[in-house]
């Protein structure tokens, strides 16, 4: 039996200790890794790669996220690749404001469990193919300060 081709992400990340953390993470679970420092490095590699989804940390050095999500949204090589927003920006106002702002498909906040990113990268990547319902049982855990209020974010 032939093994199902796991994605090719694209993490655009300006540490270089958190990419070689998602890259062990995404490797060690069989998925393709690529990498850009910047976010105009990242636009480079959405539009020559292809990736089938893109990690990204939304404080970056000159084109930030915001900027970096703008720029996507125009282009239409590069519009529908899904985007998993991972940052430090990890209040529930900042959850709010960039999911309602954005095409951010999912929210992982720094510090991540392994787990917990991993099912958000297969649910996110399982509602793109289409092979996933609306409601997958996976529910991505909220920050420790939206956990505190009591609030729950709905995917």
């Amino acid at each position: 039996m032939a093994e199902k081709r796991k994605a090719r992400i694209l993490c655009i990340e300006d540490e270089a200790g958190m990419r070689d953390l998602l890259r062990l993470i995404l490797e060690s679970d069989g998925y393709l890794f690529l990498d850009a420092r910047d976010g105009l490095e990242g636009l480079e590699k959405m539009r020559c790669e292809h990736p089938d989804l893109v990690l990204l940390d939304l404080m970056l050095p000159d084109v930030d996220g915001a900027e970096l999500l703008l720029r996507k949204k125009q282009d239409p090589s590069i519009r529908d690749i899904p985007v998993i927003a991972v940052t430090a920006l990890a209040s529930p106002f900042d959850q709010i404001m960039w999911r309602r702002r954005t095409e951010i498909k999912a929210y992982v906040t720094k510090p991540f469990m392994r787990k917990q990113l991993l099912a958000t990268i297969e649910r996110v990547l399982g509602r793109q193919s289409g092979s996933a319902d609306e409601n997958p049982g996976v529910e991505q855990a909220p920050a420790p300060s939206s956990r505190r209020l009591g609030i729950r974010f709905r995917q």
